[in-house]
């Protein structure tokens, strides 16, 4: 993982544990490292969400995928 990309993750973690504050910036910041790695996917630690449960990993998964984002997971 680029230093971009884990600067990145760590602000979209940091927003997603304030509330969501920022977290529609967080997320364009995340793409705009993402694109410029040539990728459209991103591989979170789901032990770190907020809402770790099957429900809240989707609707994550969902709201991210909204903004041009795809969210997978560390397999345990």
């Amino acid at each position: 993982m680029t230093d971009a990309l884990k600067i990145a993750l760590d602000e979209v973690h940091a927003s997603l544990n304030d509330n969501n504050e920022g977290l529609d910036e967080k997320i364009a910041n995340l793409q705009l490292v993402l694109v410029a790695k040539g990728d459209k996917q991103v591989l979170m630690d789901q032990k770190l969400l907020p809402q770790n449960n099957r429900q809240g990993r989707k609707m994550l998964q969902t709201y991210f995928k909204k903004r041009g984002v795809i969210v997978a997971f560390h397999k345990e």
